[in-house]
């Protein structure tokens, strides 16, 4: 797996980058080489700020935490890591043929012995058209709506993007789909 680490306003030291990569080879066997981990770190108020993204094979895995220190960030990073493969564990299962890079972790005996979810479904369906406009009037949209997000097509680029909120502050995000 190859690992990025990345300090915004932070020093990486060899010691912390010795702790991402300990910590983190943990997930190798999940995955198998072609995995990419990226780790961000920047400082939060008075605290440190910790994210992981793994990109494997178009999947993104990604968790965020919130610590006094690197240590503790990072070991809460993983741990939600953990539980999300635990939780999806029997969907990935259902879907081998786009998660065969984890064939190991599903072959694992010990996650046999946690419970099987019941399957999530899709319980309504919209439609509606896609109206071209700005992202600050699909903002506008979005929280009119009472949505936690938004698709439009950017009047600029003609390609369709989604304005979202964020978790745990009041800003937005905005994703440009590449297609």
């Amino acid at each position: 797996m190859k690992i990025d680490i990345l300090g915004k306003g932070i020093k990486i030291t060899d010691d912390i980058v010795e702790m991402v990569e300990d910590k983190l080879s943990k997930f190798d066997r999940y995955f198998d080489d072609s995995a990419q981990a990226e780790v961000k770190m920047t400082p939060y108020q008075d605290q440190l700020k910790l994210e992981i993204t793994f990109d494997i094979d178009r999947h993104f895995y990604r968790a965020e935490s919130v610590a006094q220190d690197v240590r503790s960030a990072l070991q809460a990073a993983v741990d939600i890591l953990e539980g999300q493969f635990r939780k999806h564990k029997s969907k990935i299962k259902k879907q081998r043929k786009q998660f065969g890079y984890m064939k190991q972790y599903l072959a694992e005996e010990f996650l046999e012995d946690f419970e099987e979810e019941s399957p999530s479904t899709i319980s309504r369906h919209k439609k509606f058209p896609i109206l071209a406009m700005d992202e600050e009037e699909a903002t506008l949209q979005m929280e009119m709506l009472g949505h936690d997000f938004f698709a439009f097509l950017n009047g600029h680029t003609g390609k369709v993007n989604l304005v979202y909120k964020r978790h745990g502050d009041s800003d937005y995000g905005w994703i440009e789909l590449d297609y």
